[in-house]
C-alpha cells in the first residue's frame, strides 16, 4: 500500500483562503497533473466542492470524495464515509485536500510531495507539520528557488517517513513536466 499526499503552501503554512488557493502556481498545476493522472484521489467535500465545475471529477483520475451525507455526485466518482473506508478499499492513492483529511491520513502516509512557495499570504486552512518521522528525499531545484510564469518563487520537496520503501521518486525531472 502507498499512501502519497500533495499540497502546495506558502511560507507559514498557509494551504488556501475561503475555499480556494490564494495565489496561482501553474507549474505547480502541472506537476500535480502528472504525478496522479491516472491514481486515486483522495479528498474532502470542501476540496471536491472547491473543485472548478468544469475538472469535476478530475479527469483520468478515480476520484473518491470523503463525506458521510454526500450521494455519488457524479459517474466516476465514490463516496467513503471514514479513512478507515478508503485504507480498506484503495491499494494506492494520493490525497489531495483539504486540511483535515490531510490529518486523517497523514499517520498512514509513506511520502509528501509538498510544492513551497516563498511568499505569505492570508489563509484560514493550514498544512499539516511533519515530524521527525519524516526526511526530505529530494528537492526541485536543490538550492534556491525555481520562479513561476507568474513571479513567485517556488520549490518542490519530496519527504519520506524514516524507514518507508518507496518504488520510485514522486518528484520527477522538471523538464518532463514543463516546469522550467
Amino acid at each position: 500500500m502507498s499512501v502519497r499526499l500533495i499540497w502546495a503552501q506558502a511560507s507559514g503554512g498557509c494551504l488556501g483562503l475561503a475555499g480556494a488557493l490564494p495565489w496561482h502556481l501553474p507549474e505547480d498545476l502541472r506537476l500535480f497533473r502528472a504525478l496522479t493522472l491516472g491514481s486515486t484521489v483522495v479528498m474532502g467535500r470542501r476540496t471536491w466542492e472547491s473543485l472548478p465545475p468544469r475538472f469535476r471529477p478530475l479527469p483520468s483520475r478515480e476520484n473518491v470524495v470523503l463525506s458521510t451525507g454526500l450521494a455519488p455526485p457524479a459517474p466516476g466518482v465514490r463516496v467513503a464515509a471514514s479513512p478507515a473506508e478508503v485504507l480498506a478499499a484503495s491499494d494506492d492513492f494520493w490525497v489531495i485536500g483539504g486540511a483535515s483529511v490531510y490529518a486523517a491520513f497523514l499517520p498512514h502516509a509513506d511520502e509528501v510531495v509538498m510544492t513551497e512557495i516563498d511568499a505569505r499570504f492570508d489563509g484560514d486552512t493550514w498544512a499539516p507539520v511533519l515530524d521527525a518521522s519524516w526526511r526530505r528525499s529530494a528537492r526541485e531545484p536543490a538550492a534556491g528557488w525555481s520562479v513561476s510564469s507568474t513571479g513567485l518563487r517556488y520549490a518542490t520537496s519530496r519527504w519520506d517517513r524514516a524507514g518507508a520503501a518507496v518504488a520510485d521518486p514522486a518528484v520527477p525531472d522538471p523538464a518532463e513536466t514543463g516546469r522550467r
